[in-house]
């Protein structure tokens, strides 16, 4: 389990548009890091859109913001096109980094059990040190918590 105050787990992963994203290349800066179960859903468009839409405020407080998902880099392309998603999103198809920061977790949904991902998002300082963590995510006011939070730093 991942707590506030130990060092944020290092990561490289595709992007949307491609390329790589490495965690330690953000050094320096906060990260915001969150995870989504499925792209294009209802919540995590809903999430992704309040991020975009707070873009130039997480700029401002000199965060970086990235989502990650399971889904393959060709559907994160189509997702971002399709809402104007100005967050950089990450693939992890292979599940390695989901499962370092726990949120590859048993669900639960009409009574049937699956394994998924738990929205979750995780504020990494700029010295690779998790300052926030946020396990559960409920979609509504929590972009603007997360907001606070970097400002706060």
């Amino acid at each position: 389990m991942i707590e506030e105050g130990q060092a944020a787990p290092e990561f490289t992963l595709p992007r949307d548009g491609g390329g790589e994203v490495t965690l330690s290349a953000l050094k320096g800066k906060p990260v915001v890091v969150y995870f989504y179960p499925k792209a294009d859903t209802s919540g995590c468009t809903k999430q992704a859109v309040g991020f975009t839409e707070l873009g130039e405020a997480f700029a401002a407080a000199g965060a970086e913001v990235l989502g990650i998902s399971k889904d393959p880099v060709k559907k994160l392309d189509k997702f971002r096109d399709k809402h104007a998603l100005g967050v950089t999103l990450l693939s992890d198809e292979e599940n390695d980094v989901c499962e370092r920061y726990d949120v590859w977790k048993e669900k639960s949904m009409y009574g049937k059990t699956y394994m998924g991902i738990e929205r979750s998002t995780f504020l990494v300082a700029g010295d690779g040190t998790v300052a926030k963590v946020w396990r559960k995510v409920k979609v509504p006011g929590h972009v603007d918590e997360v907001l606070e939070a970097v400002k706060a730093l």
